[in-house]
């Protein structure tokens, strides 16, 4: 098999001749600029700036020499601007905090203070009051919290202008797809695009980095409140969101058809280390029938299968998820509470597929010993690989000063493990 038909196999519940292997397709699950840059050191790579591809969380570009010395079977697609609202273009160097030399977009404007915390601007437009913030002694963006109005009446509040970062897709956003999945289909490997427009209240999309003059309500904790307190708010955005999805889905497949093999929905998160953010009933009654309505149309006229994100304490959650049409789950979060590994793949192994699981980042990958990475990786792929239905990944995207022997033994234990 290639790289594309071992792909096609695992999420389609099939045993190919190996498992399938991911390593920087999507936003999450992805690689810090850093650690990008510290593998192509181990294995001799030509030095050269890595760029950095997704600039709220510093990832890195998981180039072409990478993805054949790893041997992954999966690429991505972002979508024409980034989450600070400018297009990834007219690379320039840029000098990272922790003094690494990096290539951004030349709209990557950002100020620093005298005490070298970083400040970035939204469309790469400097008058605009920053978005994102990072600490000197920071490896990755926080967004700034710009909501105009602190004391919003969400009884009277015009839910129009939480709408103004959704629209229908341009001509330019059509071409950009298109032209990305041509680049993408030259690689041989399968493919996953991230769309746009589908999160259904994604907590990093709600205060907008990417506008220049957020409207509406943009405060992360009086969103989450105001969930509880007026639901037809955010019911009213979710509705408009589908019905903009729905129109923008038909204008995608109609320009590109069934070359993707999957695409990333959504990413918002459900789950916290030990719970969630919402009771089963609210996700059926809030965010179940709109997913729906996404996932139908998308089954109902692509081959393409639908990748939902959310990290934490979700076990309770997945049959939902799975009701919802997600085909795929990630990060798999098993450290938290309740996300047994060899529990999740028996309950509901046959009808969604891990992606992710691989190797915890929040403990044993950062701060454990290469040996016990790779016994976590061997013991992840013998409970999820068998039947198909895995993508191994990290849980979630390799953090800045993870140990590059602990991130080489995670990658050639389950490169190794897949050969066998």
């Amino acid at each position: 098999m290639n790289h594309k038909d071992r792909f096609t196999a695992s999420i389609e519940h099939r045993t190919g001749d190996r498992m399938a292997i991911d390593c920087g397709a999507t936003p999450v699950s992805g690689m810090h600029v850093s650690c990008v840059a510290a593998l192509r050191a181990h294995y001799g790579l030509t030095a050269k700036p890595v760029k950095v591809t997704e600039p709220y969380q510093m990832l890195g570009e998981v180039d072409e020499e990478l993805l054949d010395i790893l041997d992954i079977d999966v690429v991505g697609i972002a979508p024409r601007k980034t989450i600070f609202g400018f297009a990834n273009e007219g690379w320039k160097p840029w000098r990272t905090p922790w003094r690494q030399e990096v290539l951004v977009s030349e709209h990557f404007v950002t100020k620093s203070d005298a005490s070298g915390n970083v400040y970035i601007h939204p469309e790469g437009d400097p008058s605009a009051p920053a978005s994102g913030h990072m600490p000197a002694s920071g490896y990755f963006f926080d967004t700034i919290i710009r909501q105009p109005q602190r004391d919003l009446d969400l009884d009277t509040c015009d839910v129009a202008d939480n709408l103004e970062e959704f629209d229908h897709y341009t001509e330019a956003d059509l071409d950009h797809y298109a032209s990305e999945v041509a680049r993408c289909e030259a690689t041989e490997r399968a493919i996953i695009a991230n769309i746009g427009g589908t999160a259904l209240g994604d907590i990093a999309l709600v205060p907008a980095p990417f506008l220049k003059q957020p409207k509406g309500l943009r405060d992360i904790a009086e969103w989450y409140m105001g969930l509880v307190s007026h639901p037809h708010y955010a019911g009213a955005i979710f509705d408009r969101q589908v019905e903009l999805a729905l129109s923008n889905l038909q204008r995608l497949h109609a320009r590109v058809g069934n070359r993707l093999d999957a695409v990333m929905l959504c990413g918002t998160d459900f789950g916290t280390q030990s719970g969630t953010f919402c009771s089963p009933t609210t996700f059926q009654d809030m965010w179940l029938p709109r997913y729906r309505q996404i996932t139908d149309w998308i089954h109902q006229h692509t081959s393409w299968k639908c990748f939902k994100h959310s990290c934490g304490a979700v076990a309770k959650f997945v049959p939902l998820f799975i009701e919802a049409g997600f085909d795929i789950l990630n990060p798999v979060q098993c450290s938290a509470t309740g996300m047994d590994p060899a529990t999740l793949k028996s309950a509901n192994g046959a009808d969604i597929v891990f992606w992710g699981g691989g190797i915890d980042t929040q403990q044993v990958l950062p701060f454990g010993s290469p040996d016990e990475v790779a016994a976590q990786v061997q013991e992840r792929c013998r409970i999820f690989a068998p039947g198909g239905g895995f993508v191994f990944n990290s849980i979630h995207n390799v953090q800045a000063l993870t140990p590059i022997d602990n991130l080489v033994a995670c990658l050639e234990t389950a490169r190794d493990w897949r050969n066998a």
